[in-house]
């Protein structure tokens, strides 16, 4: 048996050696092309890192709604990404990264206008600054992140929403809201030509907050779900139907995370990526622990499970944008300030009552901007108010904010408005009684053996 092993271990060992072969033979091989290949295949990885992310955010979402509706938050969360990548592929992408030969002029610096379909001239950009990534490379990791943007605002429309309509939004965000503001800064548009340049590296304003102010608008839209506000105004609590699914999501989230911030460094840089990745950890650490902390000691005295994974989730967005530019205790810092003022955010939007069941408008939207703005008081090398005493970069931090949360907020406050008069956006109370996954998709998400046992457990209102 001994030998037999032996033998397979040997001619397994050739046949690599003999694939192998014409790389080891190749001659001329230089760092450069070696780097080039790593940086591509780093980017990759962080690319399916990102994509994954996107299971996170199912269960998530899943989690904290009801089982009624569970199929419809999966539908939602799945079509963000798969109709995504095709209005990303046919508009999206060349908005945000078109036009790069006359971008310091005219409608160009707020637009891409050519490349469509991934056409001619979308890769210029691509070749001009990162010269070692390929363009398809380029493009699968920014779609990742446009798919992102976009499911950001299913979890705050949830258990109400018509799915044509969700459907429609989907398609408008991956390939005209969110592309417009990737190309102001990202795409080198007029934020990239301010005088100080705003520092967002992986999208705390770009991505997240873009989906957190579409998520308020359309949550606002919407109107709250149905039991959500008593007679007397206050807000009731509306269980989600499964805290496992919500941190099993938060733990597949922060696992995305490491594409997300790392991968935006766009090459295999061990030095640089340690440094992001523990300003990442540490963030999400300092988020979770200051929520969990706040909502104890300010509720019924109990560890509130839901209010620390969005406490870990806060501290990831609000590190997105300074994970290159801040040291570790201003990770650490960045975190706690997040994990404290989401829970702020969540309860102030229920005495305002907008309904957000999932959180996303305060993890994403709050937490977003507010992690860009703290980069210009934390950020090292004498950038930061803190560091430095300079206030300009905290002045172009803001300029990026105003002008990103004014952008979302007219267009999807239009798009929302647009849909609510045409095709409708709000399904019938009796539908909504009933849950969304038979009227909208056929068949409920769980079986009715299963079903029942969830209802009597923790309720279905």
């Amino acid at each position: 048996m001994k030998r037999k092993i032996a033998l397979v271990t040997a001619i397994s060992g050739g046949a690599i050696l003999v694939g192998a072969s014409p790389a080891f033979a190749q001659e001329g091989l230089s760092a450069e092309t070696v780097q080039g290949q790593l940086d591509n295949t780093f980017v990759l990885l962080c690319a399916v890192l990102v994509i994954f992310m996107q299971a996170g955010f199912a269960l998530v979402e899943a989690g904290f709604t009801r089982a009624k509706s569970v199929a419809n938050i999966m539908m939602k969360n799945l079509m963000d990404f798969m109709v995504g990548v095709l209005a990303f592929f046919c508009v999206g992408y060349a908005v945000a990264f078109g036009s790069t030969s006359s971008i310091t002029e005219g409608i160009h610096k707020f637009i891409g206008l050519d490349g469509f379909f991934l056409g001619a001239g979308v890769n210029d950009y691509t070749a001009a600054v990162y010269p070692n990534l390929d363009p398809l490379v380029f493009f699968v990791f920014q779609l990742a992140f446009a798919a992102t943007a976009a499911t950001i605002v299913s979890g705050a429309m949830a258990e109400r929403t018509k799915f044509k309509s969700y459907f429609l939004y989907s398609i408008v965000i991956t390939a005209f809201i969110y592309p417009v503001v990737v190309h102001w800064l990202w795409g080198g548009g007029w934020l990239a030509q301010l005088d100080t340049i705003p520092i967002d590296f992986a999208g705390s304003t770009i991505v997240h907050a873009t989906g957190g102010i579409a998520a308020l608008m359309g949550a606002i839209a919407l109107g709250p779900r149905l039991g959500k506000y008593g007679a007397d105004g206050k807000a009731r609590t509306i269980q989600g139907h499964s805290i496992p699914y919500a941190v099993l999501g938060t733990f597949i989230l922060l696992v995305g995370w490491y594409g997300f911030n790392p991968g935006s460094f766009l090459a295999a840089d061990g030095a640089a990526l340690g440094r992001i990745a523990t300003n990442t950890t540490l963030a999400a650490g300092a988020g979770a622990v200051m929520a969990m902390l706040i909502a104890w000691w300010t509720t019924h005295g109990k560890a509130d499970v839901g209010m620390a994974a969005n406490g870990a989730l806060a501290g990831l967005v609000g590190i997105t944008a300074g994970c290159f530019a801040v040291s570790t205790t201003g990770a650490l810092l960045i975190g706690a300030i997040c994990g404290a003022v989401v829970v702020g955010s969540i309860w102030f939007l229920d005495r305002v009552k907008v309904d957000d069941p999932v959180g996303a408008v305060s993890v994403h939207g709050t937490c977003g901007v507010l992690g860009t703005l703290l980069v210009g008081f934390f950020a090292v090398d004498d950038i930061g108010l803190f560091y430095g005493g300079n206030a300009d970069q905290l002045v172009s931090q803001l300029t990026l904010v105003a002008s990103v949360v004014a952008w979302v907020a007219v267009t999807a406050g239009i798009l929302f408005f647009i849909m609510k008069k045409t095709v409708g956006l709000r399904v019938t109370a009796q539908e909504e009684r009933d849950g969304l996954d038979v009227i909208e998709h056929g068949y409920p998400g769980y079986g009715a053996e299963v079903f029942t046992h969830v209802e009597e457990t923790v309720g279905v209102n």
